[in-house]
């Protein structure tokens, strides 16, 4: 699985069905990128609610855009408020480091 593809991608964890949104935030402000990921992870996830889905939702970041810009007090308040599920990987070597619900 090509988890540096910013696209989702349908997976298992731990025999449940997840959908991982990708995101790069490589645009000209974090903050900006960050807005647009939180929206649409909102958009996702009250789509599958609304359908019964039995995928629960993640947004994947970069290891290095999670270390330097998800530490921000806003950001964790805007994650924890909004209960964003997170995947924080290794784009380098392709690897999940964290799972943070």
């Amino acid at each position: 699985v090509d988890i540096a593809a910013e696209q989702p991608i349908i997976a298992q964890r731990q025999g449940r069905q997840i959908l991982v949104e990708v995101k790069s935030f490589l645009g000209r402000s974090f903050i900006s990128d960050f807005e647009d990921a939180v929206g649409q992870y909102i958009v996702y996830r009250d789509i599958l609610l609304e359908t019964d889905s039995s995928f629960d939702l993640y947004l994947a970041v970069a290891e290095g855009t999670y270390n330097s810009n998800f530490q921000r007090k806003l950001t964790q308040m805007i994650v924890r408020r909004n209960r964003v599920k997170l995947i924080v990987f290794d784009s380098q070597n392709q690897v999940i480091k964290q799972w943070i619900d």
